[in-house]
């Protein structure tokens, strides 16, 4: 706290600019170190080189990175700045929101855009940071700060439009949590806060074992942005419009779906394969995508789809088939030379070979490039050849 105090006086603002002009990386550290802390006090070339190297990490979350300040912790936990954008407008209806475990403020200013927002957690580094990116963002008026025990009774007044966002700590120590149990706090603790609002928006692990929260009466969103899954989010009462739902960003593109609709049909690979979007997977909406498609499962248990005609999707990417046949490296390897393929891309679902391993069994060379995928037909395995330049978003 100390160290970040100083970052605020117009020293500190003096020493982000020297450290700014360094353009620092981590692996730089020490010799950017050393030449601070010629011009200015231990503490301070150690806090401001730390925050130059953490704004230029955060620019791929953060539109205003340059300006905000973290720690690399909470910086690691934050959700990118679209996928935060995109999650908050859930919120509009409400009057009054609360960010539960707020950390630096980032859902906070997301959420603020709709209504005024208080922003609670314990930790009161993390809140003097929140604070001073708020002063930075100019969201300063739209916003409050409170150091509180998330356990105890939250020191927040609460109406009929109010809204809650909660952000549990997914972390013990250095590890991952990997079940909501050991969430800081737990997940069950929204069984508190329901009497208050039902309003109520929670994020989660993307990889939450969904048997853990079946027992809440919840919608399920799983988001992904650039076709790389980020986040899952429970919603409660008046936010949760369905029982599952996949996000894909940009766009948003959403599909629904309530364990309604019928298994697809199993089929070999046609003329085009689809491989669906992670949120598609993880939301358990192959089905439901299929069935938009027109398309067929190559086996119950792997979300490849197939079809004779090609249709454009946000939740899938399609490619065209050149040829299958079961998996055999000698064989592929034959097929792939005989078409003078010297590059290709591997793709697998059901396949214990490591992409790496199988490239290097091929020993290929040429100037085609093909796209191949190792998967199962109806549980047995099999090799799928694509054309790489027919792929389509």
């Amino acid at each position: 706290m100390a160290s970040f105090r100083l970052l605020l006086t117009a020293d500190g603002q003096t020493a982000l600019e020297y450290a700014r002009q360094l353009e620092p990386r981590e692996v730089d550290y020490l010799r950017h170190f050393q030449s601070l802390e010629v011009r200015f006090p231990s503490a301070l070339a150690q806090a401001a080189l730390e925050t130059v190297i953490l704004r230029t990490e955060a620019r791929s979350k953060q539109p205003n990175s340059d300006r905000m300040y973290f720690t690399r912790s909470a910086l690691e936990q934050a959700s990118p700045h679209q996928v935060s954008a995109y999650r908050s407008e859930r919120f509009h209806p409400c009057e009054r929101l609360v960010d539960l475990g707020c950390s630096i403020g980032s859902d906070t200013f997301n959420l603020a855009r709709f209504a005024s927002t208080t922003g609670i957690d314990t930790d009161p580094l993390r809140l003097a940071m929140a604070q001073a990116n708020a002063d930075a963002l100019g969201c300063a008026d739209q916003v409050q700060f409170v150091r509180a025990d998330l356990t105890a009774n939250l020191p927040v007044k609460f109406t009929e439009k109010s809204g809650l966002f909660f952000d549990p700590a997914r972390r013990i120590g250095d590890r991952r949590a990997f079940s909501v149990r050991h969430y800081t706090p737990p997940l069950n603790i929204v069984r508190d806060w329901l009497p208050i609002t039902r309003t109520l928006g929670v994020k989660i692990s993307p990889g939450v074992k969904v048997a853990e929260i079946t027992s809440y009466d919840a919608e399920l969103e799983f988001i992904s942005l650039k076709r790389e899954l980020k986040e899952a989010v429970l919603w409660f009462g008046p936010l949760k419009t369905a029982k599952r739902r996949a996000t894909i960003l940009p766009g948003p593109h959403t599909l629904v779906g309530d364990d309604s609709h019928d298994p697809l049909p199993l089929g070999e690979p046609l003329e085009y394969l689809y491989e669906p979007d992670p949120a598609i997977i993880r939301a358990g909406l192959i089905a439901e995508l299929g069935g938009q498609l027109g398309a067929s499962q190559l086996d119950p248990d792997i979300a490849y789809l197939s079809a004779d005609q090609i249709t454009k999707s946000p939740f899938a990417r399609v490619w065209k088939v050149e040829n299958w046949f079961p998996f055999s490296v000698k064989r592929l390897r034959v097929y792939l030379r005989e078409r003078k393929v010297g590059e290709i891309t591997v793709k697998k679902r059901g396949s214990p070979l490591q992409p790496e391993e199988l490239i290097r069994m091929l020993r290929l060379s040429g100037d085609e490039q093909r796209v191949v995928f190792l998967t199962h037909l109806k549980g047995a395995p099999i090799v799928i050849v694509c054309f790489s330049n027919q792929s389509a978003a």
